[in-house]
């Protein structure tokens, strides 16, 4: 029993997206795509506005804050499934494993709340344009960016510690393609009451506090916009918070979908197509979406791109 115990906390084995040979090489191109064109739209919207004067307004700080936890649980998934893709059996170290936990739920709560404070920031564009600079000042953006880092930091370390130190049983294969809080409950030998009760009750206080604050903020935003005269400045509102909606229809709907129900009604085929969807696809859309949509962005890629052919040249 010891050997056994032994070998169970030593690794555990992932069984992936698929289990079908023929379709290992078709899913590795297809993620290997999404990975990088997420790591290449996200690294370029955080360089971009990071280096052009003309983006460095509250808006684009949160979208570079936005980027940066985009890039950073789809890393934490992205490139260990694409490596299971290609060996032979799909393992990952226990102490891998409590560390691809703890990081996708660091990211993952940080998004929720940094989408929160975006909509914040649109609702003081839009409804107190004259006061916008006073009250987004630096210092309130870098308060509304550490607070949700601190707080996420503090309940990844709390739910993985909490997993990690019960007791696995013998069997050790996780019925997903990485270390989710979910799937490893089902291999716990001990009572597992508590640690549902912690991740059922965050999972939603996270999604319903953070969508709250969207709502009222978006309310607000919406009466602000009937209110205007001109028909020019409510195609301009309506249009500076089409992205910021888009993102967070897709992100919510889908984490609505995936965490806010019994543990017995879930099937873990249907949670891993939406943990592919906003592990690897939405960080992937999101920069598109602030790109094709943004006007300010798409001017600055077009500096970037003048200033790169003067460079070459």
């Amino acid at each position: 029993m010891e050997k056994r115990n032994h070998t169970v906390l030593s690794e555990f084995i992932l069984m992936g997206i698929t289990d079908h040979p023929d379709l290992q090489a078709p899913f590795f191109g297809l993620f290997f795509i999404i990975y990088v064109t997420s790591v290449m739209g996200n690294l370029g919207m955080i360089t971009l506005t990071k280096m052009d004067s003309r983006l460095q307004t509250p808006m684009y700080f949160f979208l570079r804050h936005l980027a940066f936890i985009d890039l950073g649980y789809s890393t934490a998934v992205g490139p260990k499934m694409l490596v299971n893709f290609v060996v032979n059996q799909n393992s990952i170290p226990y102490n891998w494993c409590a560390t691809q936990l703890a990081f996708f739920i660091f990211f993952i709560i940080s998004e929720l709340f940094v989408l929160s404070a975006m909509a914040c920031d649109r609702y003081v564009a839009i409804c107190n344009p004259l006061l916008y600079t006073l009250v987004m000042s630096q210092k309130v953006c870098w308060v509304l960016v550490a607070i949700p880092y601190v707080y996420s930091a503090s309940l990844s370390l709390i739910t993985t510690i909490k997993i990690f130190i019960s007791s696995f049983c013998g069997y050790n294969v996780i019925s997903h393609f990485y270390c989710d809080s979910l799937p490893l409950l089902t291999l716990i030998c001990s009572s597992t009451h508590e640690v549902e009760l912690i991740v059922l009750i965050f999972s939603a206080f996270n999604l319903v506090s953070s969508l709250l604050i969207i709502l009222v903020s978006y309310i607000l935003i919406l009466v602000a916009i009937l209110r205007m005269n001109s028909a020019e400045g409510r195609h301009k509102a309506f249009s500076t918070c089409g992205s910021h909606l888009t993102v967070v229809v897709l992100l919510y709907g889908t984490l609505f979908f995936m965490y806010v129900q019994p543990k017995s009604s879930h099937s873990f085929d249907t949670d891993k197509m939406a943990s592919v969807f906003y592990t690897l696809v939405i960080p992937m859309l999101n920069p598109m979406i602030y790109s094709l949509r943004n006007k300010d962005v798409k001017c600055a890629l077009h500096r970037m791109w003048k200033n790169l052919c003067k460079f070459s040249t």
